[in-house]
């Protein structure tokens, strides 16, 4: 029996993972670890545990970059796929089934989307995927994809829009000004189309949909002020200090990412839990389950932001989407960066004033904040798209020179540029001038 998603509230699972340029060895192949505590936390919703509604996977650095570059990401995403949808299937509680709703890649950013078949996912309908590039010249190094889809009302009303992001925004701590441009030009140019086609030709931004979901690698760092007794101790020392959660509490007033949705600079009207529960993300030493990197100070990078159609544009701490888990998952040590997992129960869907409205509910935003999309976005994506490909095939290329290694391949590049004008300047230079 498929039971209406206007019948209950809706479980949102979301998961993302920067897997440090891996590839198809990014993963482990048991991923119960980080899918499967959020069916175990779900219990609380009810005397039955219950599996999610929705699952969204995001990954950033899905492999190495001159293939992502290439555009060799075809065969990770898929077998991203099918080891997900296996082991979603294999850890729900009463043997629920997924289909997938639709993926996504650019580059090394992914995302893949589920539904749950016996409640969302055989009614889903209008379904759109989108990317776009931040890097230099817009290239996909770093950027975002976006899913959005629609479930049906009951009745045949519009229903409600989905929308879900993820991103990978410019790094280092002193870039804070890179990553808020990034997140404006992700806002302008990863457009839809309109959400009503009788209403406007514009496309639409991220925010015309009646639930927004952002996650992913979002590189906003901790900025401890210099003289703060934190900062004055040792790397290491500062981590073992993380263990506590009372300094945990402390320290997210230094959060970068706080601070600039505090000021209405990104992020705007949209919400985030309770991040300084779990350690911080990154950076970790690789192949060590709780041991931090010393060249960087440690930070809470990946996150997962939300909002909803029915919450106040003017409440920054206030949202109708009840967060019930939200954590990191220390134990996959392959990467310098630990997977986290949000557990998100929607609000009752909102029966329309007019059951036959076409047109579904659409986020509210602060006064002073209007997103626009950007004219030239498509221009801008495809210029990126290009010199991801030049790039990257001639990156390929090098590394294929260098078994391996691009150090290597520009080096035997270089030596057999020299020796071939050797060889022709001795055997097939311009004959000697006669006087």
């Amino acid at each position: 029996m498929v039971h209406s998603p206007a019948d209950h509230r809706l479980l949102v699972q979301i998961a993302s993972y920067n897997t440090n340029l891996q590839g198809v060895q990014g993963l482990p192949q048991d991923l119960v670890d980080w899918l499967s505590p959020t069916l175990q936390v779900s219990s609380f919703l009810s005397k039955e545990r219950r599996a999610p509604d929705i699952v969204a996977v995001g990954f950033q650095e899905l492999l190495p970059l001159h293939l992502a570059l290439s555009g060799f990401s075809k065969s990770v995403i898929e077998d991203r796929n099918s080891l997900i949808l296996s082991q979603i299937e294999a850890n729900a509680p009463n043997k629920e089934s997924y289909s997938l709703i639709a993926k996504v890649v650019n580059a090394g950013v992914a995302l893949l989307v589920y539904g749950r078949d016996d409640t969302l996912a055989r009614t889903i309908c209008d379904i759109q995927t989108q990317w776009t590039g931040t890097g230099p010249a817009y290239m996909g190094n770093k950027g975002a994809v976006g899913v959005r889809f629609r479930v049906p009302g009951n009745e045949g009303g519009a229903g409600e829009t989905f929308t879900f992001v993820c991103a990978h925004l410019t790094a280092h701590k002193e870039k804070l000004a890179n990553r808020i441009a990034d997140y404006r030009h992700v806002v302008g140019t990863l457009l839809f189309p309109p959400v009503a086609p009788d209403e406007s030709k514009a496309p639409s931004t991220i925010y015309a949909t009646s639930h927004l979901f952002f996650l992913g690698d979002l590189n906003f760092r901790l900025e401890i002020p210099p003289l703060h007794p934190l900062a004055l101790r040792k790397n290491m020392d500062f981590a073992r200090a993380l263990d506590d959660e009372k300094t945990r509490e402390q320290l997210k007033e230094f959060d970068q990412l706080l601070i600039q949705r505090r000021r209405g600079t990104v992020f705007q009207g949209l919400h985030e839990g309770e991040f300084w529960k779990f350690k911080c993300s990154y950076k970790y030493l690789l192949g060590e389950v709780d041991k931090y990197s010393p060249k960087r100070a440690p930070s809470w990078t990946d996150r997962v932001l939300y909002a909803t159609h029915t919450d106040s544009p003017d409440t920054l701490d206030k949202t109708n989407i009840t967060n019930i888990l939200y954590t990191s998952v220390p134990g996959y040590t392959t990467s310098d960066h630990k997977p986290i997992v949000c557990m998100l129960l929607l609000p009752p869907p909102t029966p329309p004033a007019t059951p036959s409205l076409t047109r579904p509910p659409m986020l509210r935003l602060p006064s002073h904040y209007s997103p626009t999309p950007d004219p030239r976005a498509t221009l801008k994506r495809y210029v990126g798209r290009s010199f991801d490909r030049v790039i990257g095939i001639c990156w390929y290329i090098l590394v294929l020179l260098g078994a391996g290694s691009s150090a290597v391949g520009v080096f035997n590049f270089l030596v057999g540029v020299g020796a071939w004008t050797w060889w022709k300047s001795k055997n097939g230079g311009p004959p000697p001038i006669s006087v």
